[in-house]
């Protein structure tokens, strides 16, 4: 299930898994090559993914 995207990544509601699944599923849907506003939704998923990490991944 993919959500809508936030605009807001610093306060993410959704875990990494659930944001790593929209970022696989850009990919998918662009055959490999993103287009120049692909990338600019990948980078933001990408923050918004990094945002949701635990804690404890960050230390490591």
């Amino acid at each position: 299930m993919l959500h809508s995207m936030s605009t807001s990544v610093e306060a993410s509601e959704r875990s990494a898994a659930e944001v790593n699944e929209e970022i696989r599923a850009l990919w998918l849907r662009s055959g490999g090559t993103l287009s120049v506003e692909q990338r600019e939704q990948y980078q933001r998923l990408v923050l918004e993914w990094a945002a949701a990490l635990p804690q404890s991944a960050e230390a490591a």
